[in-house]
């Protein structure tokens, strides 16, 4: 019995044992997911390859007329910055093209991948202060083909339209949200900068291609920068507060003017047209003789020429036929006519006699006499 209960507190040890082991793997694995703010991977040095590269390689590519220039203005740049890292750059503008290579004294092996990312944004219209940024550690760039997801020509340019917007208002947007450089330029997209950003570009630029509008996107990406400020909620999912857009069809197909109904099948064929001697046999036209037929030929010739010259006389008269006059309204005179008053005018005329023309009233005439004495009493 002693036996049995060790064997027991013994299994009830490891198993608490397993437990902790279990708690202590989990909390390792989730500190190794988040990666820790401000860390930085650090840079690839001499130290980490000392004896260099074992083979040359080399890359190249083709530039547009256009572009020959400003690549003629800032080559020696591009060779400046490229022999920080110990690769070769020439530019062939007879060929028409960029090439990159290694040298002996190379010592990282992801520079040669970086030259050929800068060589291809300075094809694709990148700016050299934008391009040179590739050459940095946490910068990666993404050229995305457009020129083939949409079939009409109209279509690719309102949509390409849609990605700058109003005064490039769109793009300048998505650059913001997405700390990245992008650049449309014909019939592809070249995006620059860190690669969660670069991931966001890619999507938005291919939605817009499929006819959704940018707007929707932008608005899901500052969604997104307020919850990544939150660390309470950086570890759960974030479905609950982005928007959900439904597509909405709002253009109907165009239905035609005539509609041709489909008559309901039948097996039987259609019934067989009456021919002319049908039509004379029905109306007893056929049993006439031939001096019958040529006289009831003239009588209807006749009865339309007699109504065609009623008809014609007819619009002949109407111009002979006068206008119909509009009506005279009389009006009332006694309701315009207004009242006299006799008496007013009596009291007027009255009161216009008693007054002499041209003289003052009596008010006025005992005021300048008051005026008067008393200017004479100051003279005295």
């Amino acid at each position: 019995m002693a036996d049995s209960a060790e064997a027991a507190e013994a299994k009830q040890k490891e198993k608490q044992k397993n437990k902790t082991k279990k708690k202590a793997v989990t909390v390792d694995e989730s500190e190794l997911l988040t990666v820790p703010d401000g860390w930085k991977e650090p840079a690839f040095t001499r130290e980490d390859n000392p004896k260099g590269l074992l083979e040359e390689s080399s890359f190249a590519t083709l530039f547009p007329k256009y572009r020959e220039a400003y690549l003629k203005e800032c080559w020696p740049l591009v060779q400046k910055a490229l022999s920080e890292h110990y690769v070769n750059a020439t530019l062939d503008l007879i060929e028409g093209s960029m090439t990159v290579t290694t040298t002996k004294k190379t010592f990282d092996p992801y520079a040669i991948i970086r030259a050929r990312d800068l060589i291809k944004l300075l094809a694709r219209s990148v700016p050299f202060e934008q391009a040179v940024r590739i050459l940095q550690d946490d910068v990666a760039c993404d050229i995305i083909k457009i020129g083939s997801l949409v079939r009409k020509r109209d279509t690719f340019i309102k949509r390409r339209g849609r990605l700058l917007g109003p005064k490039g208002s769109t793009l300048k947007a998505l650059e913001l949200l997405t700390n990245c450089y992008i650049m449309v330029q014909g019939n592809t997209v070249s995006a620059l900068g860190p690669f969660s950003g670069l991931k966001e570009v890619r999507k938005v630029v291919l939605d817009t291609m499929k006819n959704i509008h940018p707007i929707y996107n932008i608005k899901t990406l500052m969604i997104k920068r307020e919850l990544s400020k939150d660390p309470e909620l950086r570890s759960q999912s974030w479905e609950r507060f982005l928007p959900k857009f439904k597509r909405k069809n709002l253009k109907k197909r165009k239905e035609p003017k005539k509609k041709n109904t489909k008559k309901e099948y039948t097996p039987f064929p259609p019934p067989q047209p009456e021919s002319q001697i049908d039509k004379e046999l029905a109306s007893g036209e056929y049993f006439l003789k031939e001096r019958q037929k040529k006289r009831k030929q003239v009588e209807e010739i006749k009865a339309k020429q007699a109504d065609a010259v009623k008809r014609r006389q007819e619009e002949r008269n109407k111009a002979f036929i006068p206008p119909k006059e509009k009506p005279v309204v009389k009006t009332n005179k006694a309701s315009t006519e207004k009242k006299i008053d006799i008496e007013a005018i009596k009291e007027k005329v009255k009161n216009a006699k008693k007054k002499k023309l041209g003289a003052l009233p009596v008010e006025e005439v005992k005021l300048k006499m008051a005026a008067d004495e008393k200017k004479t009493k100051k003279k005295k």
